[in-house]
């Protein structure tokens, strides 16, 4: 059996799972999610849990089991609490802004970098005295919030030598010497 697969998922108490054609919709406060399910893995709702099962142990379907228990965990997870992410902005003259949900950042690069966020995403910025300026990014979906937040680190990676660039808060960045420490 799957480690990850045979554990149940345990529903509190405002969010309720429906399956229909093969897809399971999750609701709840937070908002509501669904997911395509592959017709040879069952989902079970019971008690207040919610089971995923496989017909066999064929090594498709043992990949599978894992997977859309995870997937299935996350969107439980993502309408009732909710995920957050924290980017913040390392380096001089790096700045962002938000309208809505379209972001303006300034990177040191000769233009504007403009980003229309999806309207699952809901967004924060902050920009304090002697302090990077932080983006603060809260969805419900997990998948679509690590997209997001990838997309926004490609305008500008975190460089070895400096420091500089688009991080998530508290990471750590593997520091290099330059080359005046060779000799």
């Amino acid at each position: 059996m799957s480690r990850i697969g045979k554990l149940p998922i345990s529903l509190p108490a405002k969010v309720t799972v429906e399956q229909k054609d093969g897809v399971v919709t999750v609701k709840g406060p937070k908002g509501e999610l669904k997911q395509e399910v592959n017709p040879a893995i069952t989902v079970e709702v019971k008690d207040g849990t919610l089971t995923v099962a496989r017909p066999d142990d064929e090594r498709q379907n043992r990949a599978l089991h894992g997977l859309y228990r995870a997937l299935l965990h996350n969107m439980v997870v993502g309408v009732s609490e909710g995920y957050k992410k924290e980017l913040e902005l390392v380096g001089v003259g790096y700045r962002v802004t938000n309208q809505g949900n379209v972001l303006e950042f300034s990177l040191g690069y000769t233009h504007q970098i403009f980003l229309q966020l999806p309207q699952e995403i809901k967004v924060e910025t902050k920009s304090e005295r002697n302090k990077n300026p932080l983006v603060i990014l809260e969805s419900a979906d997990k998948q679509l919030l690590g997209q997001v937040c990838a997309k926004i680190r490609s305008f500008r990676k975190v460089e070895p030598y400096k420091g500089k660039g688009v991080r998530f808060v508290g990471e750590e960045v593997r520091r290099k010497s330059g080359k005046s420490a060779s000799k």
